[in-house]
């Protein structure tokens, strides 16, 4: 499936996401898309992109390990969907707002947390989709660039 509509379909998910576990079953979910598609930019995006798609990869890796793996059937993981990645910068463009909607709503999970522990969760998570975010952004002014450079 394409990225664009796994991403929306992530969008929508976290919009309408329920109580704490489901919101953080569709965090992770936004998490691991954002792993698979950096590892496909590391693999085989444009050059300059690379490096930063790789630390992508290993962010959003993190952010899916302080979360935990949900029980979630092998058709429902949005990420495994993942076929084609047609538009580098339309895919980062929106992949950037799914993981600013997932901090968000980490932020909300946050702030009604009932136990230590799942606080702490959640300010993890939010880190690493702040730095997944970040180079969500780097890797758009790349692309920026070289358009730049491209275009005279």
């Amino acid at each position: 499936m394409d990225a664009m509509r796994l991403i929306g379909a992530s969008r929508q998910a976290l919009a309408h996401g329920a109580g704490g576990p489901e919101m953080m079953t569709e965090v992770w979910q936004a998490q691991a898309l954002a792993q698979a598609i950096g590892s496909r930019l590391a693999v085989s995006g444009p050059p300059e992109l690379r490096g930063e798609a790789l630390g992508l990869t290993e962010l959003a890796g993190r952010g899916c390990g302080v979360l935990g793996t949900p029980d979630l059937d092998p058709g429902t993981l949005r990420a495994a969907q993942l076929t084609e990645l047609d538009d580098a910068r339309q895919t980062l463009l929106s992949l950037g707002g799914l993981l600013a909607e997932a901090g968000i709503a980490l932020v909300g999970m946050a702030s009604v947390a009932a136990d230590e522990a799942t606080y702490w969760q959640c300010m993890e998570a939010i880190d690493a989709a702040d730095e997944s975010r970040d180079r969500v952004l780097e890797m758009l002014r790349k692309l920026a660039a070289r358009e730049e450079v491209r275009d005279g």
